[in-house]
């Protein structure tokens, strides 16, 4: 008896998706590389996660294939990523995932610090307790 998660069509379908992600994420303007950074890797696993269980590969196919190339376009409703990519997309006019993330301008949900990185913030003082 085989594991249904490691059998061939589970495989495809897994791969399948996951392009389909990354060719959604080109054409609305998201950064693979900041989305992947978002609250440390765990909001890029959730949203693959979504990709992989979502039952409108061929509306996205569709989509994908009508899609504008050379701008970015806002995700379609029937997207099931369509709230983690909105934060991620560029903004500024024409450019599209290729360029350079602004800084100054990160997704508005889940942290991207390290909460054990103490060079950030120096500790607190212990305090007694009562």
């Amino acid at each position: 008896m085989t594991d249904f998660c490691l059998s061939r069509p589970m495989l495809e379908r897994v791969l399948r998706h996951a392009e389909l992600m990354d060719s959604m994420m080109e054409r609305v303007g998201v950064d693979a590389a900041v989305a992947a950074r978002v609250d440390r890797g765990m909001a890029w696993y959730e949203a693959r996660t979504r990709c992989i269980g979502c039952s409108s590969e061929w509306e996205c196919r569709d989509w994908l294939a009508r899609a504008e190339i050379d701008v970015p376009n806002e995700p379609p409703g029937f997207c099931c990523n369509a709230g983690f990519f909105e934060p991620l997309q560029s903004r500024a006019e024409g450019t599209l995932a290729t360029s350079s993330p602004s800084p100054s301008s990160p997704p508005s949900f889940g942290s991207m610090e390290d909460p054990h990185d103490r060079s950030i913030t120096p500790p607190r003082p212990h305090q007694a307790v009562r």
